[in-house]
């Protein structure tokens, strides 16, 4: 009843671009959803951090993978910004195309909006040096090498990356099922258990971290935009399919 009552009071418009900024709409009308709990994650990840910190001993650097947290969440948002709203924006007679830039748009906003947070967080630690324990959680030092900007890039990449994973797992389910939507599932996980048992077997892990460390940040998070558009183009082609 809310959903209806809410899309009815979205004007309709004509033209391809009102179409999508309507698509925009639909998908940001849920406020809790892109804006609340992600700042919920992040309070209460911050929160925890700040009590371990206190319980590790000694003066030494204490980095955390924490930051990853509600950048795991977007996944689930990229599910939800599918299942949720895909039927309905078919009522609002937009095309797919349409559907797809403007959940993409809303994805990107969430991006920008998570990574200018972290670096927000990330000038904190450095004023208060890691909340006077000397802790890191968005502030980790070889990512923000490069420049500040370039972690800020990198913080937009990995939640974008996430939200596009997740809708395109949810477009795979309304396209084809469970079935092969599970089949992707346990080939990708064969895959890379299959890669780490190479890698492990050629004791190839020093080579691997290497070459991470010498190619650097920004260029992994090039790497993984790339990524993101290959994704981002997979899930577009398996929505011009996928039933409502």
């Amino acid at each position: 009843m809310t959903t209806a009552t809410t899309l009815e009071a979205i004007p309709a418009r004509r033209g391809a671009g009102n179409r999508t900024l309507n698509v925009i709409r639909l998908q940001l009308i849920s406020t809790q959803s892109f804006v609340w709990v992600p700042l919920v994650i992040v309070a209460g990840t911050l929160a925890i951090c700040l009590i371990v910190f206190a319980m590790i001993p000694g003066d030494g650097v204490k980095p955390t993978g924490a930051a990853q947290a509600p950048l795991w969440y977007f996944a689930a948002l990229g599910v939800q910004a599918m299942t949720l709203t895909f039927p309905f924006s078919q009522a609002m007679s937009v095309t797919r195309r349409e559907f797809f830039v403007g959940t993409l748009v809303v994805g990107a906003i969430g991006g920008a909006m998570i990574a200018t947070l972290f670096i927000a967080l990330a000038g904190l630690e450095v004023i208060t040096n890691g909340y006077g324990m000397n802790g890191r959680i968005a502030y980790l030092e070889w990512l923000f090498e490069p420049s500040w900007a370039s972690a800020w890039l990198t913080y937009f990449t990995a939640t974008l990356l996430l939200y596009v994973i997740g809708f395109w797992a949810a477009t795979v389910y309304k396209r084809f099922g469970w079935l092969v939507l599970t089949a992707v599932g346990v080939v990708l996980a064969l895959a890379l258990v299959v890669g780490l048992f190479i890698i492990t077997r050629t004791e190839s892990w020093p080579a691997v971290f290497g070459w991470f460390a010498a190619v650097g940040p920004l260029a992994i998070t090039l790497i993984g935009l790339g990524v993101t558009a290959v994704l981002a183009a997979g899930a577009y082609l398996t929505l011009r399919k996928a039933v409502v």
